[in-house]
């Protein structure tokens, strides 16, 4: 384990990397990433040194969602949502058959893969099958459905009414199967609900629309995803201040979803540096366990939000997403489901890097105890 002068506090910068920081004076709740919680003593008066951490380190899953692997056809009429689909990526077009003429006129002026439909048949430009279309209106028809039997490497399923059949229905019924079965998707939230059911959704989407607005909206949520599967580089520094500064109103952030050891929230009083505000995932004396709970700071600072940006944690209200960082640096998302502002006494947390101005974060004091505390995690120091 670390000695003192390695206990970790990770702080990483902008604009290519968002800080985070991680800090504990007095009484730790120390961890490796397999062993139950440890005490650790620290002097009050120490200053602890942030570590740079590998980024392989973590034994944390990368995403609830393998989105990478996720296929979008765009099934439209309208050329300006064809643009906007292929300049983001989606070449895969679906036409009628009738509509063979609009395919070539496309075809002349951007590299599309064009797609017919023939009696419920999907055939390329070459005319041979590369799906089959079924309609399904009843759960009872939805359980009929053999993909495998029509010896096809592509399903595309057209719900006629999907709130009758519920998209995790779809994605049990087909979990296993070796062919990729899309559904058809009249907008971007109809196309996330397939992408997301049951944790591992459906192989791919066809989108069917004639706004330019839901290709956006789906490219989107595909990049706000997508971000889990980077990571934030993390900088050494060093803790120069800790110091209470009275009273204020502290917003206590409730997630969807629970947090691990390891795992919080980025918040500071600037955007160019943000501290990694743990999460209340680890029993305490004086505070049950709250593993979806951060009390994250007061109401006029930062906290990172997915698409790289920030929001004051006075704005955060329900249905409002944010990103979940480890201390290796591998994010998520979550989505908020409360927001709790309440007074509070905060106590003032300065960290510097070589060159470079302090940081710093306001944390609330927390009650029964002696002293005050930023919470620390101290770990295996790893050099890169």
């Amino acid at each position: 384990m670390a000695s003192l002068s390695s206990a970790s506090v990770s702080l990483v910068r902008t604009p290519t990397h968002l800080p985070c920081f991680r800090s504990n004076h007095g009484k730790v709740q120390s961890l490796n990433r397999y062993s139950k919680a440890k005490t650790t003593h620290l002097s009050i008066n120490s200053s602890l040194r942030m570590c740079s951490i590998a980024a392989s380190d973590s034994p944390l899953s990368t995403s609830m969602y393998e989105l990478s692997s996720k296929k979008v056809w765009i099934w439209t009429e309208n050329s300006q949502v064809m643009t906007a689909a292929v300049e983001r990526g989606w070449d895969t077009f679906i036409f009628s058959s009738q509509n063979q003429g609009l395919a070539n006129e496309w075809s002349k002026i951007a590299l599309i893969d064009p797609l017919f439909i023939k009696e419920r048949e999907i055939f390329d430009n070459a005319g041979e099958r590369v799906a089959t279309i079924f309609q399904v209106s009843t759960p009872s028809e939805l359980k009929k459905l053999h993909p495998e039997a029509h010896h096809v490497e592509n399903v595309v399923i057209d719900l006629l009414d999907w709130q009758v059949i519920p998209a995790e229905n779809i994605v049990a019924e087909f979990q296993g199967s070796k062919t990729t079965v899309f559904a058809v998707s009249k907008s971007p939230a109809e196309a996330q609900l397939f992408l997301e059911a049951l944790e591992h959704g459906l192989g791919g989407v066809v989108l069917k629309v004639e706004v330019v607005k839901a290709v956006l909206d789906l490219k989107e949520y595909f990049n706000r995803r997508n971000e889990v599967h980077n990571r934030l580089s993390l900088t050494k520094a060093t803790i120069t201040q800790v110091h209470a500064v009275g009273m204020g109103d502290r917003v206590c952030v409730d997630l969807c979803s629970l947090m691990r050891p390891g795992e919080g929230l980025l918040v500071g009083s600037f955007a160019r540096g943000l501290f990694l505000v743990h999460s209340e995932c680890l029993e305490s004396s004086y505070i049950a366990s709250r593993p979806f709970r951060v009390n994250a700071g007061p109401v006029h600072a930062y906290v990172a939000t997915p698409g790289g940006k920030t929001s004051y944690l006075s704005e955060l209200k329900a249905g409002k997403e944010v990103i979940v960082v480890d201390q290796t640096g591998k994010m998520r998302t979550a989505i908020v489901g409360r927001v709790k502002i309440e007074t509070r006494p905060f106590i003032l947390v300065e960290a510097k890097m070589q060159m470079i101005k302090p940081y710093t974060a306001f944390f609330c004091r927390l009650p029964k105890q002696l002293r005050w505390f930023v919470r620390m995690k101290v770990i295996e120091r790893k050099r890169l």
